[in-house]
């Protein structure tokens, strides 16, 4: 009998040590998801960022040629200092309403500067400025980053979002309080094809 009982406890270990295994593997991918996701936003925060620090020094260049376009260049100041006013945590990949806010922002600044760059054609003296011409180019550089920078958080978001939703992970998800992320969307008014007029 007592070899019986060391078999079933040996067993017993076994399955125990197969189990932790197990859920130790579904909750470390987890957190390497969780992780990514985390990474990705950073790097969405690093390319807002770099687009923010630009956008002085193009104004300063465009205000010396262009200064009596002062609404325009105050509208592109004001969408930047309301980004800036804006407190973003590390919770924002998970509640839609503060990502909806920090998208509508930084929508609001790329309509901005959209017009700046719309009045700069009226300017050749500025569009041939080298200064210009170089902050234009990082700046166009910039938006492609940030376009790219979108796509992967959206990729590891959902890669997360999938984990956490199937079976069994989904159990350890609960139990950790993991939350969807939120996705980037597109911009109000984005499936409708621009009007061109010639």
């Amino acid at each position: 009998m007592g070899k019986k009982v060391l078999i079933v406890v040996g067993i017993l270990i076994g399955l125990i040590l197969l189990v932790g295994m197990w859920v130790s593997g579904i909750y470390n991918g987890l957190v390497k998801a969780d992780e990514g996701v985390s990474e990705s936003w950073a790097q969405v925060q690093n390319v807002y960022q770099r687009r923010m620090d630009l956008i002085p020094n193009l104004v300063e260049t465009v205000k010396g040629y262009a200064a009596h376009e002062q609404e325009t260049l105050e509208g592109v100041v004001e969408a930047r200092s309301k980004i800036s006013s804006l407190q973003v945590s590390s919770d924002v990949v998970s509640n839609p309403q503060t990502m909806k806010q920090f998208q509508e922002l930084q929508g609001s600044l790329t309509s901005a500067l959209s017009r700046l760059l719309v009045v700069v054609e009226k300017y050749p003296d500025l569009k041939a400025n080298q200064n210009f011409l170089a902050l234009q180019t990082q700046l166009e550089g910039t938006e492609n980053r940030i376009t790219v920078e979108r796509m992967r958080f959206n990729f590891a978001s959902r890669e997360f979002n999938t984990k956490i939703r199937m079976f069994p992970s989904s159990l350890i998800a609960g139990v950790m309080g993991l939350k969807a992320k939120t996705y980037f969307e597109a911009e109000a008014g984005a499936a409708a094809a621009p009007k061109v007029k010639f």
